[in-house]
């Protein structure tokens, strides 16, 4: 199968999904997966802000802390492509049912998290939380691929609801009322995530011409995790080339943003209220990014111009890294910051999802959904003796090389993107 056939192939199936759904239909689905993205993140960032305080009542230290945030990082590395690959044998509904009721037992045993053991047991139903993935899957199935770009790029508002509701909550809910407070609300929260996700995403996303019985289908193949299936999706024309742009364009992006609470006290020398603020700035710009600006461009223009210029936009987010002195400074450089990094990552999720058969969409999303788990996993070494030997500044220069480089084998390459263009 051939990348030319296989988007012909989607389209004409396309096609079929609109007649299958009715246009009605498909909106309400996408809507309804907007939906539980956002209470997925929003209780997502919840928990991420409450697990320090909650860690450190229960007498556990900042070594031991950062063994708990490993833990969790690699188990959403190891369960990202299988959630994928899940999503794919079983459907979009099914995977996303999966990820909510993964969270509620999440949330669950934070409720009876008593002692440190517990806390740690309460990490291991994080390898199947991955609700992006799974309403990415969900618009990705109802979507035609002149579409996709848009409709996944509006999944970043919901990452603005969920940075800034979850942290507000999470933080006032926690103050007055106790440290297990936040966590009843995370359960009962996605209790209710589930039951949306099993009455309101049809059980079919996908039309039965989507489905071939064929060489290249992953359901004719039993494990949910395989090595061979990862490398034959990376075989397609395209494919391993934009991966490598998407993994490495912001990862020295990612190794700041882990270091972030501690370049907040030390560099900037902001109080843990001043920071929250910070992160509530993050999530509004985010919104009016992803909201206004990426879906308008994604229909304009070829996602090959905007997966240049977001990788372009990223230079000179190093470059003013390298350069900034105070918090001011970076407030400055988190508007580029925002748009290229949601930019890269709606473009990528697009381009490598019409790259690959219908069949292997979830499997692709599930591995897009492993890159800032991997960073997250490796992150904090590299972070942290970057930030020791040389300061903040080296974060900004890693970004401006690794992001020159990229920009200029993009100019360059030939990367076969004709047929995966938005039409």
């Amino acid at each position: 199968m051939n990348a030319k056939t296989s988007s012909a192939g989607e389209e004409e199936a396309s096609g079929t999904r609109n007649e299958t759904l009715g246009e009605a239909k498909r909106r309400q689905v996408i809507r309804v997966a907007y939906v539980i993205a956002a209470l997925d993140l929003t209780f997502l960032f919840m928990q991420m802000g409450l697990m320090p305080y909650l860690a450190k009542s229960l007498g556990l230290d900042s070594v031991g802390f950062g063994y708990l945030q490993t833990i969790f990082g690699v188990l959403q590395l190891v369960g990202g492509y299988i959630f994928g690959r899940f999503a794919d044998q079983f459907g979009a509904r099914a995977a996303l049912i999966l990820s909510c009721a993964s969270g509620s037992i999440l949330f669950l045993l934070m409720t009876l998290s008593t002692n440190i053991p517990l806390l740690f047991l309460s990490r291991l139903p994080g390898v199947f939380m991955h609700g992006i993935p799974g309403a990415q899957k969900v618009i990705t199935d109802v979507t035609t691929p002149s579409q996709r770009a848009g409709a996944l790029g509006k999944l970043g508002f919901c990452f603005g609801v969920g940075i800034i509701a979850g942290s507000a909550v999470g933080g006032v809910l926690s103050t007055k009322f106790g440290v297990y407070v936040p966590t009843y609300l995370g359960l009962v929260g996605s209790l209710i995530n589930t039951l949306i996700a099993v009455i309101w995403i049809p059980s079919q996303t996908k039309p039965k011409s989507d489905h071939p019985m064929t060489e290249h289908s992953t359901s004719q193949s039993g494990s949910l995790f395989s090595i061979r299936e990862i490398l034959r999706l990376m075989k397609f024309p395209g494919v391993m080339e934009v991966f490598t742009v998407k993994v490495l364009a912001g990862f020295p992006i990612g190794l700041f943003m882990i270091m972030f609470s501690i370049i907040s006290m030390d560099f900037f020398g902001l109080e843990a209220v001043e920071s929250g603020y910070l992160m509530s700035y993050f999530g509004v710009l985010q919104m009016v990014v992803q909201g206004l600006v990426v879906g308008k461009m994604a229909g304009r223009c070829s996602e090959m111009t905007l997966l240049r210029l977001s990788v372009f936009v990223f230079a000179g987010v190093g470059l003013g890294m390298a350069l900034m002195r105070t918090v001011w400074h970076y407030c400055i450089i988190a508007v580029p910051l925002v748009f290229a990094f949601s930019m890269l990552a709606t473009i990528t999720d697009s381009i490598l999802t019409k790259a690959v058969p219908s069949s292997d969409t979830g499997a692709m999303l599930g591995i897009c959904a492993s890159v800032q788990p991997l960073t997250r996993t490796v992150g904090p070494t590299i972070g942290g003796l970057l930030y020791k030997q040389f300061g903040v500044s080296s974060f900004g220069y890693l970004q401006l090389m690794v992001n020159l480089g990229l920009f200029v084998y993009l100019l360059k390459s030939k990367i076969p993107l004709e047929e995966m263009k938005s039409q």
